[in-house]
Order: structure tokens, then C-alpha cells, then sequence
């Protein structure tokens, strides 16, 4: 079951940028798909004994416990410790099921990882995942940090430990499979890739039909947008510096807005909405109509916060509505 040395070497490369060196142990989720089984395979035989795997039994499907205790066979082969997890939820989801699914799945993986004491754990997206994102994305009209796609690493909670790494992010889906068959194994069929009310299923299949898509291409995007996504995030901290100020009673924000290019007037209001509101999402829509709002000297209410249009804008908490 092991893999070529050679691909071993530039999977230790690309985990290693990623987890500052060699990781003491690494988590992997593993489903049992083509993807994941790469994934556990390159990392079992990369790090002998460093290794832990779990699949999160969501309980959507008739087939997940079977597919959950093939997984733990293989595992077992290669000499690699497994766990079976649940999705924590009382009942299953109705709706964005999807959705639901994978943060149920991330809350799992990140309790297992805590327990365990596991500095990173590693999943399996790869540059075919990232270019249907992209697709996905652009579609919903994201902003310059939705294109930037799925990162190479994100901290769960803010933190920078127990952190998620995704170190195929440069490796195609037909080199994973590849690797799966030379181990002789047959990968979990999932039949949701397939499934038409998923957006995910459309932009798979515009890519396989579409020659001049090439996932490589737009996957390097991805990547360019992020470099750019970063450059305005380090802007962004400087202008919040300059531009911002918050009463010392914490009861109010100023923003100055003045000649700042319209995306750092966006972020510079959502920074300061977020000290009355914390981290809840705001949709962009929303936000921008309010930006709209304010540039035209409107004063405009978004989240519970009221912000005051002018040559400054004065952010307070919104009094509440009379009944």
C-alpha cells in the first residue's frame, strides 16, 4: 500500500509548509472516498506512527456505518488508529443539509483533535475542489475573500492550535485516485456527488464538459486572490489604526471614511460593527446597501447597530423598536 517516494517527498513538502515542520501528530479525516484514502495513505507512510484517522458517521445514509467501518479496516492494515465519530446533532437536518453536515463534521473533528491532543488535523481537498468553489462562488458574487477559496490552513475558533491543513490543495483528483488504486483499494461511491440540487454537482459537471476550464488555472487564481486578500487584510489593520476610534465608555465607534477606496470603507464598517455585534455573519448584501446608504448621506440601521452618515460616520448601538 505504499506510495511512490517520490510522492511521498512532495507530500511531506506541502504538509510541512503548512505545519512548520514535521508534525508531531497529525489528525486525518478520512470518509472513504478516492480523496480522503490518498490522504490517509500518503500521510500513514509519510509518518509512520504519527498518525490518527477519524470518519464522522453523519447517519444521512443507510450505507455511512458500513462505509465508517471500512474505513477502520483499512486503517487497521496500514496500522493507523481510528475512531468513529457522530455528528453531535439530536436529530438530522431537513434543510442546507450540506451545509449543516460539514459544520457538524468540522465541531466533530475539532472535539476529537482537542481530546487527542492533535496539533492539525489534515483533509483531503484538492485542486478540483478548489475549482469548483471557485465556480460556486463567483456564481453567489463573492468578494475578493470568497474567491481567495478554500485555504491552505484555518484555526478552529481563532486559534492557532488544533488547526485544519489541507495539504493537497495542489494535487489533482486523478493523481489521489491513481494512488488509491496502486494500494489496490476500491473507495467509498458517494452518491451526493451526483446529486442535481447540489451546486457543487453543477460545477463538477461544467468542468468535466468544458476543456478550457482547467482546474489547475483557475485553482492558481484562487490562489492569486488570496495573496490579494491578505494585502487588504494587512491594509486593513492600518486603516482601522488611522480611522477608526472607539469611545472610552465602549458605547460608540468613529469612522473616517474620507478618500478611502470603497472596498477599505467596507471593511473598516464591518470592523466596527463587529465591536457591537461580536462575529455574527453579516450578509454582504446587507452590508453593502448600508455602505450605499452612508455614501449617500443617508443614516442607515444594519445588525441593531445605527450608524450615522456625514463626514464621519458614528456607529451606536440602535435604540429598541417601540412595541
Amino acid at each position: 500500500m505504499r506510495p511512490d517516494p517520490a510522492l511521498l517527498a512532495r507530500f511531506k513538502v506541502d504538509l510541512q509548509k503548512l505545519t512548520e515542520g514535521r508534525p508531531e501528530a497529525l489528525g486525518v479525516a478520512v470518509s472513504g472516498g478516492p480523496d480522503s484514502l490518498a490522504l490517509l495513505l500518503l500521510a500513514a507512510a509519510a509518518y509512520p506512527g504519527r498518525v490518527h484517522a477519524a470518519t464522522v458517521d453523519h447517519g444521512l445514509r443507510d450505507e455511512s456505518a458500513d462505509e465508517a467501518r471500512f474505513v477502520e479496516r483499512v486503517c487497521a492494515d496500514l496500522g493507523v488508529p481510528h475512531q468513529i465519530l457522530a455528528p453531535g446533532w439530536t436529530a438530522a437536518p431537513s434543510s442546507n443539509v450540506p451545509a449543516q453536515a460539514r459544520q457538524a463534521r468540522y465541531n466533530a473533528l475539532m472535539e476529537w483533535a482537542a481530546r487527542e491532543g492533535f496539533g492539525w488535523v489534515a483533509t483531503a481537498h484538492h485542486v478540483d475542489d478548489q475549482a469548483e468553489t471557485l465556480l460556486m462562488r463567483i456564481a453567489r458574487g463573492a468578494g475578493v475573500a470568497g474567491l481567495a477559496g478554500v485555504r491552505g490552513i484555518n484555526s478552529w475558533l481563532g486559534q492557532r492550535t488544533d488547526s485544519l491543513v489541507r495539504p493537497l490543495l495542489g494535487w489533482r483528483k486523478i493523481e489521489l485516485m491513481a494512488i488509491v488504486e496502486a494500494a489496490g483499494l476500491t473507495p467509498v461511491d458517494d452518491p451526493t456527488n451526483d446529486d442535481d440540487r447540489l451546486d457543487r454537482t453543477h460545477a463538477r459537471r461544467l468542468l468535466d464538459a468544458t476543456p478550457w476550464l482547467e482546474p489547475g488555472r483557475i485553482a492558481a487564481t484562487a490562489a492569486n486572490l488570496l495573496d490579494a486578500e491578505e494585502a487588504l487584510a494587512w491594509t486593513t489593520g492600518r486603516v482601522v489604526e488611522a480611522r477608526l476610534r472607539r469611545a472610552k465608555d465602549g458605547t460608540s465607534i468613529t469612522i473616517d471614511p474620507v478618500g478611502l477606496p470603497r472596498e477599505l470603507q467596507r471593511r473598516l464598517l464591518l470592523q466596527g460593527l463587529s465591536h457591537f455585534i461580536g462575529e455574527i455573519a453579516i450578509p454582504g448584501p446587507k452590508l453593502m446597501t448600508l455602505l450605499d446608504s452612508l455614501l449617500a448621506g443617508r443614516t442607515a440601521t444594519l445588525a441593531g447597530v445605527k450608524v450615522e452618515a456625514g463626514d464621519k460616520w458614528r456607529l451606536t448601538l440602535a435604540p429598541p423598536r417601540r412595541s
